[in-house]
This record gives C-alpha cells, structure tokens and sequence, in this order.
C-alpha cells in the first residue's frame, strides 16, 4: 500500500461489488459504483474550470454526500471542508483565506456561507444527493461558465486536501496535504488496524476534519472495506446506528467515548449484538479508566493514537493484539519517524522528555504563505509537533502535555493531563478538564472543571482532597468549577486554552 501514491489509487483495492460506501436505513454505493461517480465528478467539474491548484470549500453536511464528495473532488481539485456550523464572519474569514474558486453547498441551502460567497463573487456550485440512489451518490449543478483552456489533472504532488489548525493562540494556519501524504497515512492506519474487506465502520465523526477523513473514510477504502456515514455524533442515536450497521469497528474522540459509554447500559440489547473487533480513539488524550471502561463494556480492545492535521492524522498508535496496549501511552511509530527534541534542536535519548518531533511522507511540507510558522515549524528535516513526551526502551511514546498549554505556576511546570487522569479517577466524575488561570503573583495558577457522573454530587474540598492524596500539593487545583457540560470545541475536543475566559474567571 506504501507505493499508492494519490486518491484515486487507494479506490482500486475493492471489488466492484463490495459496499465502500453506506449510510444507516440506505443501500450502499459499491466501489464499482464509487470509481464510476467518481470520474463522474471530476468530468463535471474540469468542464466547470476547476482543477488542480484550485482551492474548493466544501460545506455539506455530515454523511455519505460528504464522504463520497472529498473522496471525488480531491481528484479533481484542492478540496477544504469547512465546518457546516460557522457563522458568517467566520465563512467570510476561510473563504477568504483559502482565496476559494467555487463552493460547494446542498442544493436550496441559503446560510451564512451562500451569502458570503454572493457578496465575494465566489461560484457556488450546488450538491443535489440522489434520493432514489446508493448513499452517496449525488449530482451537481452551476451557472459557473465552462473551460475556455483544458485544466490540469491532480498528480501526486498536488495538494489534495487544506485545513485550518484551531487558531486557538494565533491566526489559523492553512496546513496543505498533497495527494502522497494523505495516501501514506491511509495506508499507515489501515496496516495498524489490519483493516480488510471484510471490516465495517460506522462514522460518527465530523467529515470537515483530519481524523473522520482520513482514518475512517480513507482508510477503510484504501483496504478494501466499508465505511458507513451517519449524520455525525449524536449520543442518543449511537446504538440505534450501530445496531443497523454492525461495524466491525468505530473511532471517535474521548469526550465522544464518554458519552456513548454513559448510555451503554440503556442499550444492553444492542450491546450484546455487537461484535467489534477493536474501538480506535485519537485526537485527544484518553484517560487510562475511560480505556478500561471501555474494553470492559465492549468486550474488546481499545486502541488509542496519536494524530494531528500537519501530519495527514495518524503518527503513532498503540498496536493491536497481541501486541501491548499501554493505557497512557499513544503506542510506538505507526507511519512517520518519531523522536524527542530539545529547544536547541538536539535530538534527545530514551527516557528524557522534549519536544515531540517527526518526519515522513505523511508530513505537510510546510504551512501555505506562512515563512515565520513555517521557520519556527520545521529544524533539520524534522517537524515540531508542539507536544511534549517520552520515548520509554520499548520506542512507546508518552505525550505529558502540549508545550503551550503547560502551567507555570510560579516557576513549576504542570501538565494539566496528569491532573486530568486523577480527577477522572474519582467516582463521582464523569468529565474533566485542568487549565491555566492568570494570577496577579505567581503568573499562572491551576483551574479545572468537571462534570459529575449522572445521580452524583460533587463536593469540591473531598475532590480537592483526593488529587491533593495522589499528586504534589502544588498541582492541586486551586479552583474547581462544578459544571453541567464542559465548552467543546466544533470537533468535539476539550479545550484548554482560552477556557478560562470562556468560564469568566477573573485572575486570582
């Protein structure tokens, strides 16, 4: 699979009558049907003048519409989804930025980006699904003029995919995936997993981000197997899905795992009828109870990688088994090269903790029209991560906190996972997120919040208790807010920067 160089050749391991692509309640489209709407799209769009070096926004919502369309148009353009759920200055923000040559919308939408789009004069081309059709078959249709010159076919070097980082500290920053990135790292996710045809996952994963496109969508068609899309995560909804589909597997965010974990109990019925062969989680860090719950509830194992968009998603992972799965560590170099730099640039020896850095065909090669991210990003070949970790003798990688998101409380440097992992330890909490707060004296004191397991009471000086038994006194949070949700971020992460202003905190 390593010598697949772009999109289109990760759709050739399945048979032509072999479902790829499906969606709850809906016959799925085969990949004898996917090849053959695929170059369907891309016919339609070189007549409509775009190709490759043309950035196309996508805003669709999730499910097999926008599976089968990245899947179609990044081979005929520069595809970049966009969260369905921004307002108008943030459309009017990324479409700018991208310098869009046409959107993408579901016929009749008329939201915030329609609008932007009319006062930018950016084509909107318009997704019709085809309701009498295989999920994921569609049709499009503009008034953009045709092709006055031939365009250019994507090749392996072209960008197939851009996406925004948070932009949580800083302006976002466009990050480019050419066709070669994203095909190695659907290839170094389909031989961790040991995906074959035979496997079926069920998406509940937002399809505007690196995770559900790349480990679901593309992985899964890359081995031959099916992925089948459902309208995105919807806890209630989960297991009626899964009962329909009987996926062999599923990936989701911890906070996602969470929640599905909580209603496991309502759906016994279902949960008996599963047969997963292992759950994925990446994209955060997965509290080693919430692994365990997990593996006891599902009767199998869990999992957790190690992703980011700069690097097409996956970068290590824990290995399936009989292999060791270590609850805490996100598992060995499952793609790219991993190692542990210091902030001269030094690469560092086992058992000393650094800057998580990383090389490979998976790898962005650099942030677009961006130097100064691009010269702070990149030393020697290697790719600053921003992740601080451990490599142990056995090359397991342990991540002990993102670099910025470390707590200086006057002098000592905390990771807010390690406190994190103690408060998701006590019995009354179901969730929880550790933060910096600014404080008048010693620069930067410890918060968190929680939100307490259902029929509990949460008494916050027994809390503070318990962490104070397990970790040094300077690491026990100073305040602790009792909440009934905790602020996500549009892909269901929890976020600790700039929390503290979301919760109104004043400094200390």
């Amino acid at each position: 699979m390593s010598e697949i160089c772009d999109v289109g050749g990760l759709l050739t391991a399945g048979a032509d009558s072999a479902p790829a692509i499906g969606a709850p309640g809906r016959r799925a489209m085969t990949f004898g049907e996917l090849r053959r709407h695929v170059a369907g799209v891309i016919e339609v769009l070189n007549g409509y003048g775009i190709g490759a070096g043309d950035n196309l926004a996508i805003v669709l919502p999730n499910g097999p519409e926008m599976a089968s369309a990245f899947v179609a148009m990044s081979q005929a353009a520069t595809t970049a989804p966009l969260n369905p759920a921004y307002r108008e200055d943030e459309f009017d923000f990324y479409l700018d930025d991208l310098k869009a040559r046409a959107l993408v919308l579901p016929a009749g939408d008329d939201g915030p980006a329609r609008a932007v789009a009319a006062r930018r004069g950016i084509p909107v081309i318009e997704l019709v699904a085809e309701a009498d059709g295989p999920a994921g078959a569609f049709t499009l249709s503009s008034a953009m003029a045709g092709a006055a010159t031939p365009v250019r076919a994507t090749g392996p070097d072209d960008v197939a995919l851009i996406l925004h980082t948070s932009g949580t500290t800083a302006r976002p920053k466009m990050v480019p995936l050419s066709h070669r990135n994203v095909a190695a790292s659907a290839g170094h996710i389909a031989a961790t997993l040991e995906l074959g045809p035979a496997d079926r996952c069920c998406n509940i994963l937002p399809l505007f981000h690196i995770h559900g496109l790349i480990a679901v969508v593309l992985a899964s068609l890359a081995s031959g197997a099916s992925v089948w899309c459902t309208a995105g995560f919807n806890p209630l909804r989960v297991f009626g899905w899964m009962g329909q589909v009987a996926p062999t597997w599923y990936s989701a965010v911890p906070t996602m795992h969470q929640a599905i974990l909580a209603r496991a109990a309502r759906n016994a019925d279902v949960l008996a009828g599963l047969d997963l062969r292992f759950i994925r989680s990446s994209s955060s860090a997965l509290a080693p109870s919430l692994m365990l719950a997990l593996e006891e509830t599902f009767g199998c194992p869990v999992i957790e990688s190690y992703g980011m968009t700069e690097a097409a998603h996956q970068m290590a992972s824990n290995p399936l088994p009989p292999g060791e799965r270590r609850p805490g560590s996100v598992g060995r170099a499952a793609g790219p090269e991993i190692a542990v730099m210091d902030e001269a640039g030094r690469l560092l020896r086992v058992g000393e903790t650094g800057e998580v850095v990383i090389r490979g065909p998976n790898v962005t090669r650099g942030y677009v029209e961006n130097p100064e991210a691009n010269a702070s990003a990149f030393q020697d070949g290697w790719f600053r991560t921003g992740d601080q970790g451990v490599i142990d003798d056995d090359g397991y990688l342990t991540i002990t906190g993102r670099l910025k998101e470390i707590i200086n409380r006057g002098g000592e440097k905390v990771s807010p996972r390690e406190i994190d992992e103690v408060l998701l330890d006590h019995p009354d909490v179901h969730q929880a997120v550790t933060f910096a707060v600014a404080h008048d004296r010693l620069g930067e004191d410890i918060a968190a919040a929680v939100v307490p397991r259902e029929g509990a009471e949460i008494d916050i000086d027994e809390v503070r208790g318990f962490v104070r038994q397990r970790l040094a006194d300077f690491k026990v949070p100073r305040q602790i807010l009792v909440l009934e949700a905790i602020p996500l971020g549009a892909t269901g992460k929890l976020q600790r920067i700039g929390l503290a202003e979301k919760l109104g905190l004043e400094p200390a």
